[in-house]
């Protein structure tokens, strides 16, 4: 390699990189410059630069208790997501079953089928069983979608190592729960911290089959669509929307991060 001192060139290819993600992620930046205008209209000039937006949203009653209802949501969603979909992608990775791929495009469905198709089934379905909307019936809702994802991470993870070694730990003697928890969950660990990190993200963020089942329990982005009417209330809104866009970027990194160093750790290890 030469250093000829030159910049190097930006292809089409380049461009059209560079072009994507400003499309994408230039608007979503105005979000946390407005939420340090002292202002309560988000238009240009801004004002003054603060943080009282900022501490509004901590002391606003109703905007954190949609914010731990959103986590209240959230963990339990992924953890039971990541066991199926951990159990799910073991059986089929595992296993010799009839109806396979069947099997496989009924799991995924979720992920191409439209939000608001789902949301109005369910929404019939529970209101003709009599259960009443609640937090609940939002997680239950998120199950499906949640499921898919695991399944798609924790299949790519159980298919990265070398089976061989789950089959001299029973050709040792050990049963299959042991040689499951002893060296198959220990290898497939970083797919499923990837796993709990992304599937939390995604049921957090939800709005369509939230705005559906909520009820009288109002999850975060239920509660900031309300906020759009009322312009007063709308800058503490933006402010926690900052924060959440920061900790969302950082949870699906460290989610790709772990994935990537699982495998990393196998092929630097000859797995």
């Amino acid at each position: 390699m030469t250093l000829s001192g030159k910049a190097p060139k930006i292809g089409g290819l380049g461009l059209y990189a560079v072009f994507y993600l400003a499309f994408i992620y230039g608007p979503v930046l105005f979000l946390p410059l407005f939420s340090l205008n002292d202002s309560t209209f988000i238009s240009f000039p801004l004002k003054e630069f603060t943080f009282k937006w900022y501490v509004e949203a901590f002391q606003s009653e109703r905007l954190m208790a949609s914010l731990f209802n959103s986590v209240k949501v959230g963990v339990p969603v992924a953890i039971i997501s990541t066991i199926l979909g951990t159990l799910a992608a073991k059986a089929i990775t595992r296993y010799r079953m009839p109806g396979k791929t069947p099997m496989m495009s009924f799991l995924m469905a979720p992920l191409v089928v439209p939000g608001i198709i789902v949301g109005i089934a369910l929404l019939i379905i529970i209101n003709r069983v009599g259960i009443d909307l609640s937090l609940w019936t939002i997680g239950i809702a998120h199950l499906p979608a949640c499921t898919a994802f695991s399944l798609w991470i924790m299949i790519s993870r159980l298919e990265g190592f070398d089976r061989s070694l789950e089959e001299a730990s029973l050709n040792l003697g050990e049963n299959a729960w042991m040689t499951f928890w002893r060296v198959t969950f220990p290898l497939i660990l970083p797919g499923v911290i990837a796993s709990l990190l992304l599937t939390f993200t995604i049921s957090f963020d939800e709005f369509i089959l939230a705005f559906f089942l909520a009820g009288n329990e109002p999850t975060l982005p239920i509660f900031m669509w309300s906020q759009l009417r009322f312009p007063a209330q709308l800058p503490p809104v933006l402010a926690l929307g900052s924060l959440i866009l920061i900790a969302s970027f950082v949870l699906v990194y460290f989610a790709e991060w772990f994935r990537r160093r699982g495998t990393h750790l196998e092929s630097s290890s000859g797995v």
